[in-house]
């Protein structure tokens, strides 16, 4: 395996593709080739050529993709909902390496697809969760696929509305995501070559971050909760709960599977405990 360290974002893009992945922290990467789920003939590690830091521009900030959750977590900048986040997202140790842009791409923690079931994002014709223990499963949009993305940030970039801005275009971080379906079984918009540089993020009146876990610190969540508002109006969006991260509507929605259904009843309490919290004075 080779290892290129690109200077300059062209020079990192025109390096992907073609066998070679991005590397960042590598939290995420290396257990995955570790574990043959990611083969890569080359790395690419986009430290020196992807943006790092927080710039505060009034009404919004700018976080470069390479920034790392330990240094999110501690900038007064940042809304308090992605600093809890980024808080409670791992252990320090992981904090400090993990990045921001690699933390927003991490894959499933779902047993069957880390174990290389033939489910239905390895190719297959089955979910295997919906059939098999799926505790800690989706109970949104669990059709196709029961997983359920584990990003604290993602939730918490989500619920503030963040716009991600890439080597070839700005869109919606909900425009980030997309559910898997027979004809594509990917959970991201991203080109294989495509590189998350930044993200921009409003300020909001108010925001936090709730989480359950099975353990008291530095599990993935059960539900995750971020609410952020702005004015009068209070978003609400989910970790743990669906293959992507979940913008909530209704908990009306939810369809949980026979051994989940108390993340139902969980995301009724957290979601209350969170808009409490924002709640106007």
């Amino acid at each position: 395996m080779e290892l290129v360290k690109p200077s300059t974002v062209a020079d990192a893009v025109a390096a992907l593709g073609n066998g070679a992945t991005a590397l960042a922290g590598g939290t995420e990467l290396v257990p995955l080739l570790r574990d043959r789920i990611v083969r890569a003939e080359t790395l690419v590690d986009v430290a020196d050529a992807v943006p790092k830091g927080v710039r505060d521009e009034g009404s919004r900030i700018r976080i470069g993709a390479t920034t790392t959750l330990g240094e999110l977590e501690v900038d007064p900048q940042i809304p308090a909902v992605l600093r809890d986040a980024c808080r409670l997202a791992a252990s320090p140790q992981l904090r400090a390496a993990g990045t921001i842009g690699g933390n927003l791409l991490q894959a499933t923690r779902c047993w069957y697809w880390r174990l290389q079931f033939p489910c239905r994002l390895h190719g297959g014709d089955r979910c295997h969760a919906r059939e098999g223990e799926h505790r800690e499963h989706a109970i949104f949009a669990n059709d196709f696929c029961a997983s359920a993305h584990p990003s604290d940030p993602a939730a918490a970039l989500l619920a503030l509305g963040a716009t991600v801005r890439t080597d070839r275009r700005e869109l919606p971080i909900a425009e980030l995501y997309r559910l898997p379906d027979e004809g594509d079984r990917e959970t991201t918009t991203l080109d294989p070559d495509e590189l998350i540089l930044e993200l921009d993020v409003p300020q909001p009146d108010a925001s936090a971050y709730v989480k359950e876990m099975d353990r008291a610190r530095w599990s993935f969540a059960l539900v995750g909760v971020a609410a952020a508002r702005f004015g009068a109006e209070t978003r609400i969006a989910l970790a743990g709960v669906a293959p992507i991260p979940w913008l909530l509507r209704s908990l009306d929605d939810a369809s949980p599977l026979p051994k989940n259904a108390y993340k139902l009843e969980l995301a009724r309490v957290v979601v209350e405990r969170a808009r409490r919290q924002v709640a106007a004075p």
